[in-house]
Protein backbone atom coordinates (compact mmCIF):
# COMPACT_ATOMS: atom_id res chain seq x y z
CA UNK A 1 0.00 0.00 0.00
CA UNK A 2 1.41 3.38 -0.93
CA UNK A 3 1.74 6.31 1.39
CA UNK A 4 -1.09 8.18 -0.36
CA UNK A 5 -3.44 5.21 -0.04
CA UNK A 6 -2.66 4.90 3.68
CA UNK A 7 -3.41 8.61 4.23
CA UNK A 8 -6.72 8.39 2.28
CA UNK A 9 -7.71 5.32 4.29
CA UNK A 10 -6.90 6.95 7.62
CA UNK A 11 -8.69 10.21 6.73
CA UNK A 12 -11.82 8.50 5.25
CA UNK A 13 -11.49 10.21 1.89
CA UNK A 14 -12.64 7.11 -0.01
CA UNK A 15 -15.64 6.72 2.24
CA UNK A 16 -16.62 10.35 1.69
CA UNK A 17 -16.30 9.97 -2.04
CA UNK A 18 -18.54 6.87 -2.06
CA UNK A 19 -21.15 8.62 0.07
CA UNK A 20 -20.95 11.70 -2.15
CA UNK A 21 -21.35 9.70 -5.34
CA UNK A 22 -24.19 7.70 -3.81
CA UNK A 23 -26.04 10.84 -2.84
CA UNK A 24 -25.26 12.41 -6.17
CA UNK A 25 -26.58 9.38 -8.02
CA UNK A 26 -29.71 9.39 -5.90
CA UNK A 27 -30.21 13.10 -6.55
CA UNK A 28 -29.72 12.64 -10.27
CA UNK A 29 -32.24 9.79 -10.26
CA UNK A 30 -34.77 11.94 -8.42
CA UNK A 31 -34.21 14.78 -10.84
CA UNK A 32 -34.60 12.44 -13.75
CA UNK A 33 -37.80 11.12 -12.21
CA UNK A 34 -39.14 14.63 -11.67
CA UNK A 35 -38.24 15.58 -15.20
CA UNK A 36 -39.94 12.47 -16.48
CA UNK A 37 -43.07 13.29 -14.46
CA UNK A 38 -43.16 16.81 -15.86
CA UNK A 39 -42.59 15.39 -19.31
CA UNK A 40 -45.46 12.95 -18.83
CA UNK A 41 -47.89 15.68 -17.77
CA UNK A 42 -46.74 17.91 -20.60
CA UNK A 43 -46.79 15.10 -23.13
CA UNK A 44 -50.24 13.89 -22.07
CA UNK A 45 -51.57 17.43 -22.38
CA UNK A 46 -50.02 17.98 -25.80
CA UNK A 47 -50.83 14.58 -27.27
CA UNK A 48 -54.38 14.37 -25.98
CA UNK A 49 -56.73 15.91 -28.55
CA UNK A 50 -60.35 15.74 -29.50
CA UNK A 51 -59.71 13.15 -32.21
CA UNK A 52 -57.99 10.75 -29.78
CA UNK A 53 -60.19 8.06 -28.27
CA UNK A 54 -60.13 7.31 -24.56
CA UNK A 55 -58.49 3.94 -25.21
CA UNK A 56 -55.71 5.65 -27.16
CA UNK A 57 -55.30 8.17 -24.36
CA UNK A 58 -54.96 5.41 -21.72
CA UNK A 59 -52.43 3.50 -23.83
CA UNK A 60 -50.38 6.65 -24.34
CA UNK A 61 -50.57 7.40 -20.62
CA UNK A 62 -49.56 3.91 -19.51
CA UNK A 63 -46.63 3.75 -21.95
CA UNK A 64 -45.23 6.88 -20.32
CA UNK A 65 -45.96 5.91 -16.70
CA UNK A 66 -44.39 2.46 -17.02
CA UNK A 67 -40.98 4.06 -17.54
CA UNK A 68 -40.86 5.14 -13.87
CA UNK A 69 -43.67 3.25 -12.06
CA UNK A 70 -44.54 -0.47 -11.75
CA UNK A 71 -47.94 0.04 -13.38
CA UNK A 72 -49.71 -2.96 -14.91
CA UNK A 73 -53.21 -1.62 -15.57
CA UNK A 74 -55.02 1.70 -15.97
CA UNK A 75 -58.76 2.31 -16.09
CA UNK A 76 -61.16 5.19 -16.34
CA UNK A 77 -64.62 5.44 -14.78
CA UNK A 78 -66.87 8.39 -15.70
CA UNK A 79 -70.00 9.80 -14.09
CA UNK A 80 -72.98 10.10 -16.45
CA UNK A 81 -75.15 12.19 -14.15
CA UNK A 82 -76.72 9.20 -12.38
CA UNK A 83 -74.17 6.39 -12.20
CA UNK A 84 -70.43 5.80 -12.18
CA UNK A 85 -69.62 3.67 -15.21
CA UNK A 86 -66.39 1.83 -16.01
CA UNK A 87 -65.79 3.37 -19.43
CA UNK A 88 -62.26 2.32 -20.52
CA UNK A 89 -59.58 -0.20 -19.53
CA UNK A 90 -56.02 -0.67 -20.79
CA UNK A 91 -54.70 -3.19 -21.66
CA UNK A 92 -57.96 -4.56 -23.04
CA UNK A 93 -57.09 -8.09 -21.95
CA UNK A 94 -56.94 -6.86 -18.35
CA UNK A 95 -60.67 -6.14 -18.30
CA UNK A 96 -62.38 -8.47 -15.84
CA UNK A 97 -65.09 -5.88 -15.37
CA UNK A 98 -65.93 -4.92 -18.91
CA UNK A 99 -66.47 -1.35 -20.10
CA UNK A 100 -69.98 0.04 -19.52
CA UNK A 101 -70.17 -1.85 -16.20
CA UNK A 102 -72.20 0.19 -13.71
CA UNK A 103 -70.38 0.34 -10.37
CA UNK A 104 -72.52 -0.19 -7.24
CA UNK A 105 -72.60 2.78 -4.87
CA UNK A 106 -72.68 0.75 -1.68
CA UNK A 107 -69.59 -1.45 -2.13
CA UNK A 108 -67.38 0.18 -4.74
CA UNK A 109 -63.90 1.52 -4.02
CA UNK A 110 -64.20 3.74 -7.09
CA UNK A 111 -67.54 5.15 -5.89
CA UNK A 112 -66.01 5.84 -2.47
CA UNK A 113 -63.23 7.92 -4.01
CA UNK A 114 -65.70 9.66 -6.34
CA UNK A 115 -67.98 10.66 -3.48
CA UNK A 116 -65.23 11.80 -1.09
CA UNK A 117 -63.14 13.51 -3.74
CA UNK A 118 -59.98 12.19 -2.01
CA UNK A 119 -57.37 9.88 -3.58
CA UNK A 120 -56.94 6.40 -2.11
CA UNK A 121 -54.02 3.94 -2.11
CA UNK A 122 -55.30 0.41 -1.56
CA UNK A 123 -53.41 -2.88 -1.26
CA UNK A 124 -55.25 -5.85 -2.74
CA UNK A 125 -53.21 -8.78 -1.32
CA UNK A 126 -54.39 -10.11 2.02
CA UNK A 127 -57.72 -8.27 1.99
CA UNK A 128 -61.06 -9.95 2.59
CA UNK A 129 -62.88 -8.60 -0.46
CA UNK A 130 -64.32 -5.48 1.12
CA UNK A 131 -64.87 -3.77 -2.21
CA UNK A 132 -66.70 -4.79 -5.36
CA UNK A 133 -63.59 -4.41 -7.55
CA UNK A 134 -61.23 -6.58 -5.45
CA UNK A 135 -62.05 -10.02 -6.87
CA UNK A 136 -61.47 -8.91 -10.44
CA UNK A 137 -58.21 -7.10 -9.59
CA UNK A 138 -56.96 -10.15 -7.67
CA UNK A 139 -57.52 -12.36 -10.71
CA UNK A 140 -55.27 -10.00 -12.65
CA UNK A 141 -52.63 -10.29 -9.92
CA UNK A 142 -52.79 -6.58 -9.20
CA UNK A 143 -50.90 -5.97 -5.94
CA UNK A 144 -52.26 -2.51 -5.20
CA UNK A 145 -54.11 0.40 -6.79
CA UNK A 146 -54.12 4.14 -6.68
CA UNK A 147 -57.58 5.65 -7.24
CA UNK A 148 -57.69 9.38 -8.00
CA UNK A 149 -60.78 11.55 -8.46
CA UNK A 150 -60.96 13.47 -11.74
CA UNK A 151 -61.91 17.00 -10.74
CA UNK A 152 -62.55 19.81 -13.22
CA UNK A 153 -63.73 23.26 -12.14
CA UNK A 154 -64.67 21.94 -8.72
CA UNK A 155 -66.81 19.11 -10.09
CA UNK A 156 -65.83 15.45 -9.92
CA UNK A 157 -66.44 13.86 -13.32
CA UNK A 158 -64.97 10.38 -12.67
CA UNK A 159 -62.01 8.45 -11.28
CA UNK A 160 -58.65 7.30 -12.64
CA UNK A 161 -57.35 3.93 -11.38
CA UNK A 162 -53.70 2.80 -11.61
CA UNK A 163 -52.99 -0.86 -10.81
CA UNK A 164 -49.44 -1.89 -9.80
CA UNK A 165 -47.42 -5.10 -10.02
CA UNK A 166 -46.01 -4.61 -6.54
CA UNK A 167 -46.70 -2.64 -3.40
CA UNK A 168 -44.82 0.28 -2.03
CA UNK A 169 -45.09 2.95 -4.71
CA UNK A 170 -47.18 5.28 -2.59
CA UNK A 171 -44.52 7.86 -1.87
CA UNK A 172 -46.09 11.27 -0.95
CA UNK A 173 -44.15 13.01 -3.72
CA UNK A 174 -45.50 10.48 -6.22
CA UNK A 175 -49.01 11.09 -4.91
CA UNK A 176 -48.65 14.80 -5.64
CA UNK A 177 -47.60 13.96 -9.19
CA UNK A 178 -50.56 11.60 -9.70
CA UNK A 179 -52.97 14.21 -8.38
CA UNK A 180 -51.58 16.78 -10.82
CA UNK A 181 -51.78 14.24 -13.61
CA UNK A 182 -55.40 13.38 -12.70
CA UNK A 183 -56.36 17.06 -12.69
CA UNK A 184 -54.81 17.49 -16.12
CA UNK A 185 -56.58 14.40 -17.49
CA UNK A 186 -59.87 15.67 -16.04
CA UNK A 187 -59.43 18.98 -17.86
CA UNK A 188 -58.61 17.17 -21.12
CA UNK A 189 -61.65 14.88 -20.80
CA UNK A 190 -63.97 17.77 -20.01
CA UNK A 191 -62.61 19.85 -22.88
CA UNK A 192 -63.07 16.92 -25.24
CA UNK A 193 -66.61 16.41 -23.98
CA UNK A 194 -67.47 20.07 -24.41
CA UNK A 195 -65.89 20.13 -27.85
CA UNK A 196 -67.87 17.10 -28.93
CA UNK A 197 -71.07 18.71 -27.66
CA UNK A 198 -70.28 21.82 -29.67
CA UNK A 199 -69.31 19.68 -32.66
CA UNK A 200 -72.53 17.65 -32.49
CA UNK A 201 -74.56 20.82 -32.08
CA UNK A 202 -72.73 22.37 -35.01
CA UNK A 203 -73.31 19.27 -37.13
CA UNK A 204 -77.01 19.28 -36.26
CA UNK A 205 -77.19 22.96 -37.19
CA UNK A 206 -75.31 22.34 -40.45
CA UNK A 207 -77.56 19.40 -41.34
CA UNK A 208 -80.67 21.44 -40.56
CA UNK A 209 -79.27 24.40 -42.50
CA UNK A 210 -78.59 22.21 -45.53
CA UNK A 211 -81.92 20.37 -45.28
CA UNK A 212 -84.13 23.47 -45.35
CA UNK A 213 -85.72 23.64 -48.78
CA UNK A 214 -86.08 27.41 -48.65
CA UNK A 215 -83.31 29.89 -49.50
CA UNK A 216 -81.15 31.07 -46.60
CA UNK A 217 -78.29 33.58 -46.67
CA UNK A 218 -76.06 34.64 -43.79
CA UNK A 219 -74.73 38.10 -44.60
CA UNK A 220 -72.36 40.48 -42.79
CA UNK A 221 -73.36 44.07 -42.01
CA UNK A 222 -71.70 45.28 -45.22
CA UNK A 223 -73.84 43.00 -47.39
CA UNK A 224 -71.21 40.39 -48.18
CA UNK A 225 -72.53 36.82 -48.30
CA UNK A 226 -70.90 34.65 -45.61
CA UNK A 227 -72.83 31.42 -46.02
CA UNK A 228 -75.80 29.90 -47.83
CA UNK A 229 -77.59 26.55 -47.95
CA UNK A 230 -77.98 24.01 -50.76
CA UNK A 231 -81.40 25.34 -51.75
CA UNK A 232 -79.77 28.70 -52.49
CA UNK A 233 -77.16 27.14 -54.77
CA UNK A 234 -79.85 25.20 -56.62
CA UNK A 235 -82.10 28.22 -57.09
CA UNK A 236 -79.37 30.54 -58.38
CA UNK A 237 -77.44 27.74 -60.16
CA UNK A 238 -74.25 28.83 -58.44
CA UNK A 239 -71.89 26.72 -56.32
CA UNK A 240 -70.11 29.63 -54.66
CA UNK A 241 -71.19 33.07 -53.50
CA UNK A 242 -67.79 34.11 -52.18
CA UNK A 243 -67.37 37.90 -52.30
CA UNK A 244 -70.89 38.27 -53.72
CA UNK A 245 -72.93 41.29 -52.66
CA UNK A 246 -76.45 40.58 -51.47
CA UNK A 247 -77.55 44.01 -52.71
CA UNK A 248 -76.62 43.19 -56.31
CA UNK A 249 -77.96 39.65 -56.11
CA UNK A 250 -81.39 40.41 -54.65
CA UNK A 251 -82.14 44.12 -54.45
CA UNK A 252 -80.50 45.70 -57.49
CA UNK A 253 -83.82 46.30 -59.28
CA UNK A 254 -85.84 46.85 -56.11
CA UNK A 255 -86.95 50.20 -54.78
CA UNK A 256 -86.71 48.89 -51.22
CA UNK A 257 -83.67 47.09 -49.80
CA UNK A 258 -85.20 45.02 -47.00
CA UNK A 259 -81.80 43.86 -45.74
CA UNK A 260 -80.45 47.37 -45.31
CA UNK A 261 -83.68 48.39 -43.60
CA UNK A 262 -83.24 45.54 -41.11
CA UNK A 263 -79.58 46.39 -40.53
CA UNK A 264 -80.36 50.09 -40.00
CA UNK A 265 -83.32 49.50 -37.69
CA UNK A 266 -82.05 46.39 -35.90
CA UNK A 267 -85.44 44.71 -36.20
CA UNK A 268 -86.77 42.04 -38.60
CA UNK A 269 -88.12 43.31 -41.92
CA UNK A 270 -90.41 41.40 -44.31
CA UNK A 271 -91.22 41.99 -47.96
CA UNK A 272 -91.54 40.40 -51.39
CA UNK A 273 -89.13 39.85 -54.28
CA UNK A 274 -89.56 38.79 -57.89
CA UNK A 275 -86.63 36.67 -59.09
CA UNK A 276 -86.32 34.16 -61.93
CA UNK A 277 -90.07 34.44 -62.64
CA UNK A 278 -90.80 33.50 -59.04
CA UNK A 279 -92.54 35.40 -56.27
CA UNK A 280 -90.49 35.11 -53.06
CA UNK A 281 -91.27 36.26 -49.56
CA UNK A 282 -88.17 37.90 -48.09
CA UNK A 283 -87.58 37.98 -44.33
CA UNK A 284 -84.46 39.70 -42.95
CA UNK A 285 -83.36 39.13 -39.36
CA UNK A 286 -80.51 41.00 -37.60
CA UNK A 287 -78.01 38.94 -35.55
CA UNK A 288 -76.46 40.37 -32.38
CA UNK A 289 -73.47 39.12 -30.39
CA UNK A 290 -73.33 38.76 -26.60
CA UNK A 291 -72.33 42.41 -26.26
CA UNK A 292 -75.48 43.46 -28.11
CA UNK A 293 -73.63 44.61 -31.21
CA UNK A 294 -75.07 43.91 -34.65
CA UNK A 295 -72.61 41.84 -36.67
CA UNK A 296 -74.62 39.97 -39.34
CA UNK A 297 -78.06 39.17 -40.67
CA UNK A 298 -80.10 36.27 -41.97
CA UNK A 299 -82.09 36.53 -45.20
CA UNK A 300 -84.80 33.89 -45.59
CA UNK A 301 -86.51 33.54 -48.97
CA UNK A 302 -89.51 31.31 -49.55
CA UNK A 303 -90.97 30.53 -52.95
CA UNK A 304 -94.50 31.87 -52.77
CA UNK A 305 -95.31 31.55 -56.47
CA UNK A 306 -97.54 28.48 -56.38
CA UNK A 307 -99.40 29.72 -53.34
CA UNK A 308 -99.95 33.09 -54.99
CA UNK A 309 -101.09 31.38 -58.16
CA UNK A 310 -103.42 29.19 -56.15
CA UNK A 311 -104.78 32.24 -54.34
CA UNK A 312 -105.23 33.95 -57.70
CA UNK A 313 -107.09 30.94 -59.06
CA UNK A 314 -109.28 30.84 -55.97
CA UNK A 315 -110.02 34.53 -56.32
CA UNK A 316 -110.70 34.12 -60.01
CA UNK A 317 -112.85 31.05 -59.36
CA UNK A 318 -114.77 33.04 -56.77
CA UNK A 319 -115.42 35.76 -59.29
CA UNK A 320 -116.49 33.21 -61.89
CA UNK A 321 -118.73 31.49 -59.36
CA UNK A 322 -120.40 34.82 -58.62
CA UNK A 323 -120.62 35.45 -62.35
CA UNK A 324 -122.17 32.01 -62.79
CA UNK A 325 -124.84 32.72 -60.21
CA UNK A 326 -125.53 36.05 -61.83
CA UNK A 327 -125.57 34.51 -65.31
CA UNK A 328 -127.93 31.79 -64.15
CA UNK A 329 -130.27 34.44 -62.77
CA UNK A 330 -129.96 36.55 -65.89
CA UNK A 331 -130.58 33.53 -68.11
CA UNK A 332 -133.67 32.62 -66.10
CA UNK A 333 -135.02 36.15 -66.30
CA UNK A 334 -134.17 36.64 -69.98
CA UNK A 335 -135.04 33.23 -71.40
CA UNK A 336 -138.81 33.77 -71.11
CA UNK A 337 -138.89 37.20 -72.81
CA UNK A 338 -136.35 35.98 -75.37
CA UNK A 339 -138.56 33.00 -76.15
CA UNK A 340 -141.51 35.35 -76.62
CA UNK A 341 -139.46 37.72 -78.79
CA UNK A 342 -138.10 34.91 -80.99
CA UNK A 343 -141.49 33.20 -81.27
CA UNK A 344 -143.40 36.35 -82.13
CA UNK A 345 -140.68 37.45 -84.55
CA UNK A 346 -140.96 34.12 -86.38
CA UNK A 347 -144.78 34.41 -86.55
CA UNK A 348 -144.62 37.96 -87.89
CA UNK A 349 -141.96 36.99 -90.46
CA UNK A 350 -144.48 34.63 -92.03
CA UNK A 351 -146.94 37.49 -92.64
CA UNK A 352 -144.59 39.75 -94.56
CA UNK A 353 -142.84 39.01 -97.84
CA UNK A 354 -139.05 39.08 -97.93
CA UNK A 355 -138.94 42.23 -100.04
CA UNK A 356 -140.98 44.12 -97.47
CA UNK A 357 -139.06 46.55 -95.23
CA UNK A 358 -140.92 45.24 -92.20
CA UNK A 359 -139.61 41.75 -92.94
CA UNK A 360 -136.05 43.06 -92.80
CA UNK A 361 -136.69 44.73 -89.45
CA UNK A 362 -138.22 41.56 -88.03
CA UNK A 363 -135.26 39.54 -89.33
CA UNK A 364 -132.90 41.83 -87.40
CA UNK A 365 -135.02 41.37 -84.27
CA UNK A 366 -134.92 37.60 -84.69
CA UNK A 367 -131.14 37.49 -85.29
CA UNK A 368 -130.45 39.74 -82.29
CA UNK A 369 -132.58 37.45 -80.13
CA UNK A 370 -130.60 34.41 -81.28
CA UNK A 371 -127.35 36.27 -80.58
CA UNK A 372 -128.52 37.18 -77.06
CA UNK A 373 -129.39 33.54 -76.40
CA UNK A 374 -125.93 32.39 -77.60
CA UNK A 375 -124.19 34.98 -75.45
CA UNK A 376 -126.06 33.78 -72.37
CA UNK A 377 -125.16 30.16 -73.14
CA UNK A 378 -121.47 31.05 -73.61
CA UNK A 379 -121.47 33.04 -70.38
CA UNK A 380 -122.92 30.06 -68.53
CA UNK A 381 -120.32 27.77 -70.10
CA UNK A 382 -117.41 29.96 -68.94
CA UNK A 383 -118.83 30.42 -65.45
CA UNK A 384 -119.23 26.66 -64.90
CA UNK A 385 -115.78 26.34 -63.23
CA UNK A 386 -116.73 23.40 -61.01
CA UNK A 387 -117.27 21.13 -64.02
CA UNK A 388 -113.72 20.90 -65.34
CA UNK A 389 -113.75 17.38 -66.73
CA UNK A 390 -110.69 16.46 -68.77
CA UNK A 391 -111.77 14.88 -72.03
CA UNK A 392 -110.92 14.94 -75.70
CA UNK A 393 -111.53 18.50 -76.84
CA UNK A 394 -110.59 20.95 -79.58
CA UNK A 395 -108.52 24.11 -79.11
CA UNK A 396 -110.37 25.57 -82.11
CA UNK A 397 -113.65 25.16 -80.23
CA UNK A 398 -112.18 27.03 -77.25
CA UNK A 399 -111.14 29.88 -79.58
CA UNK A 400 -114.63 30.07 -81.10
CA UNK A 401 -116.27 30.16 -77.65
CA UNK A 402 -114.00 32.99 -76.52
CA UNK A 403 -114.65 34.97 -79.70
CA UNK A 404 -118.39 34.52 -79.24
CA UNK A 405 -118.06 36.34 -75.92
CA UNK A 406 -115.68 39.20 -76.72
CA UNK A 407 -115.32 39.15 -80.51
CA UNK A 408 -117.95 41.81 -81.21
CA UNK A 409 -116.71 43.97 -78.35
CA UNK A 410 -113.19 43.89 -79.82
CA UNK A 411 -114.36 44.62 -83.38
CA UNK A 412 -116.36 47.64 -82.16
CA UNK A 413 -113.03 49.23 -81.21
CA UNK A 414 -111.94 49.02 -84.86
CA UNK A 415 -109.68 46.05 -84.19
CA UNK A 416 -109.36 43.48 -86.95
CA UNK A 417 -109.36 39.86 -85.73
CA UNK A 418 -107.68 37.49 -88.16
CA UNK A 419 -108.05 33.76 -87.38
CA UNK A 420 -106.06 30.95 -89.00
CA UNK A 421 -107.44 27.80 -87.40
CA UNK A 422 -106.21 24.51 -88.86
CA UNK A 423 -109.29 22.41 -89.49
CA UNK A 424 -107.70 18.97 -88.90
CA UNK A 425 -106.13 20.08 -85.63
CA UNK A 426 -105.55 17.10 -83.29
CA UNK A 427 -107.67 16.87 -80.17
CA UNK A 428 -106.09 17.22 -76.73
CA UNK A 429 -106.93 15.80 -73.33
CA UNK A 430 -108.25 18.72 -71.32
CA UNK A 431 -111.06 21.11 -70.47
CA UNK A 432 -112.41 23.26 -73.29
CA UNK A 433 -113.76 25.76 -70.74
CA UNK A 434 -110.34 26.24 -69.14
CA UNK A 435 -108.55 26.55 -72.48
CA UNK A 436 -111.21 29.03 -73.55
CA UNK A 437 -110.43 31.00 -70.41
CA UNK A 438 -106.77 31.26 -71.52
CA UNK A 439 -107.84 32.47 -74.97
CA UNK A 440 -110.22 34.97 -73.39
CA UNK A 441 -107.47 36.39 -71.17
CA UNK A 442 -105.06 36.68 -74.10
CA UNK A 443 -107.68 38.42 -76.26
CA UNK A 444 -108.56 40.93 -73.53
CA UNK A 445 -104.86 41.70 -72.97
CA UNK A 446 -104.35 42.17 -76.70
CA UNK A 447 -107.38 44.49 -76.90
CA UNK A 448 -106.05 46.59 -74.01
CA UNK A 449 -102.60 46.78 -75.65
CA UNK A 450 -104.24 48.18 -78.82
CA UNK A 451 -106.46 50.74 -77.10
CA UNK A 452 -103.88 53.51 -77.02
CA UNK A 453 -102.45 53.30 -80.54
CA UNK A 454 -103.47 54.90 -83.84
CA UNK A 455 -103.51 53.35 -87.27
CA UNK A 456 -104.25 49.74 -88.08
CA UNK A 457 -105.15 47.59 -85.08
CA UNK A 458 -104.84 43.86 -85.56
CA UNK A 459 -105.08 40.62 -83.54
CA UNK A 460 -103.98 37.39 -85.21
CA UNK A 461 -105.05 34.00 -83.82
CA UNK A 462 -103.32 30.93 -85.17
CA UNK A 463 -103.60 27.21 -84.32
CA UNK A 464 -101.50 24.37 -85.71
CA UNK A 465 -99.74 21.13 -84.65
CA UNK A 466 -95.97 21.07 -84.21
CA UNK A 467 -93.25 18.85 -82.78
CA UNK A 468 -90.39 19.96 -80.51
CA UNK A 469 -87.72 17.67 -79.07
CA UNK A 470 -89.82 14.58 -79.70
CA UNK A 471 -93.00 15.96 -78.10
CA UNK A 472 -96.12 16.65 -80.15
CA UNK A 473 -97.90 19.90 -79.35
CA UNK A 474 -100.98 21.82 -80.38
CA UNK A 475 -99.86 25.42 -80.74
CA UNK A 476 -102.14 28.43 -80.23
CA UNK A 477 -100.65 31.90 -80.79
CA UNK A 478 -102.29 35.27 -80.18
CA UNK A 479 -100.36 38.18 -81.74
CA UNK A 480 -101.15 41.89 -81.62
CA UNK A 481 -99.47 45.00 -82.95
CA UNK A 482 -100.11 47.02 -79.80
CA UNK A 483 -97.91 48.99 -77.43
CA UNK A 484 -95.80 45.99 -76.32
CA UNK A 485 -94.22 45.26 -72.96
CA UNK A 486 -91.00 46.69 -71.54
CA UNK A 487 -88.20 44.04 -71.53
CA UNK A 488 -87.54 44.66 -67.82
CA UNK A 489 -91.11 43.56 -67.06
CA UNK A 490 -91.19 40.43 -69.21
CA UNK A 491 -89.79 38.25 -66.41
CA UNK A 492 -92.63 39.33 -64.10
CA UNK A 493 -95.73 39.25 -66.30
CA UNK A 494 -96.68 35.72 -65.16
CA UNK A 495 -96.37 36.61 -61.47
CA UNK A 496 -99.69 36.77 -59.61
CA UNK A 497 -101.04 40.32 -59.21
CA UNK A 498 -98.36 41.86 -61.44
CA UNK A 499 -99.93 44.17 -64.00
CA UNK A 500 -98.99 47.13 -66.16
CA UNK A 501 -102.61 48.27 -66.27
CA UNK A 502 -104.35 50.63 -63.94
CA UNK A 503 -106.26 49.24 -60.99
CA UNK A 504 -109.54 49.86 -62.88
CA UNK A 505 -108.50 47.83 -65.93
CA UNK A 506 -106.50 44.93 -64.47
CA UNK A 507 -105.75 42.86 -61.38
CA UNK A 508 -102.66 40.98 -62.61
CA UNK A 509 -104.40 37.62 -62.43
CA UNK A 510 -105.03 36.83 -66.11
CA UNK A 511 -101.61 35.59 -67.23
CA UNK A 512 -100.85 33.95 -63.89
CA UNK A 513 -104.09 31.97 -63.95
CA UNK A 514 -103.57 31.16 -67.64
CA UNK A 515 -100.09 29.81 -66.95
CA UNK A 516 -101.46 27.67 -64.14
CA UNK A 517 -104.13 26.22 -66.43
CA UNK A 518 -101.54 25.53 -69.16
CA UNK A 519 -99.26 23.70 -66.72
CA UNK A 520 -102.22 21.72 -65.33
CA UNK A 521 -102.71 20.48 -68.91
CA UNK A 522 -99.03 19.54 -69.17
CA UNK A 523 -98.31 22.50 -71.41
CA UNK A 524 -96.62 25.90 -71.33
CA UNK A 525 -97.50 29.52 -71.96
CA UNK A 526 -94.75 31.88 -73.13
CA UNK A 527 -94.65 35.45 -74.35
CA UNK A 528 -92.39 37.69 -76.40
CA UNK A 529 -92.80 41.41 -76.88
CA UNK A 530 -91.15 44.44 -78.41
CA UNK A 531 -92.16 47.90 -77.14
CA UNK A 532 -94.05 49.76 -79.84
CA UNK A 533 -94.33 46.70 -82.08
CA UNK A 534 -96.70 44.40 -80.20
CA UNK A 535 -96.67 41.09 -78.34
CA UNK A 536 -96.97 37.42 -79.17
CA UNK A 537 -98.14 34.74 -76.73
CA UNK A 538 -97.92 31.04 -77.50
CA UNK A 539 -99.83 28.27 -75.75
CA UNK A 540 -98.47 24.74 -76.22
CA UNK A 541 -100.61 21.75 -75.19
CA UNK A 542 -99.48 18.14 -75.64
CA UNK A 543 -101.37 15.57 -77.70
CA UNK A 544 -100.69 11.92 -78.48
Amino acid sequence: MSKKQMIDLLTGVQSSKKSYYTELKKTVHELQKKNMQLEIINDVTKSFNINMSMDEMLKHLMDKLQTIFPIKRVSLSLYNGRELVLSNVYPANSAVLFPDTILPKSSSLYWSVFQTGQPCYYEINGRDGTYFEEDGLSLLQIADVWVFPLICKGTTIGVLTLGGKQTGWNDPSDQVFFEQLSDQIAVCIENARLYKEVLVSHQHWEETFRAVSDIIFIVDVHGHILQCNEATKNFFQNDSFENHSIDKLLFQSMETNYFQESMNSGVPVDGELSLHQKVLTCSCYPIFNDAGSLYAGIIYLKDFTEKRRFEAQLLHSGKLAALGEMAAGVAHELNNPLTAILGNAQLLLRKYPENDSTHKLLTDVHQCGIRCRNIIRSLLTFSRQDEFLFEQCSVNEAVEQALSLVGNQIRKENICIQTTLQQDLPSIEGSVQQIGQIVLNLLINAKDALSGITGEKRIDIDTKPLEQEGTKWVSLTVTDNGCGIDPSQMTEIFNPFFTTKSAVHGTGLGLSVSLGIAEAHGGTLTGTSHPGSGSRFQLLLPFT
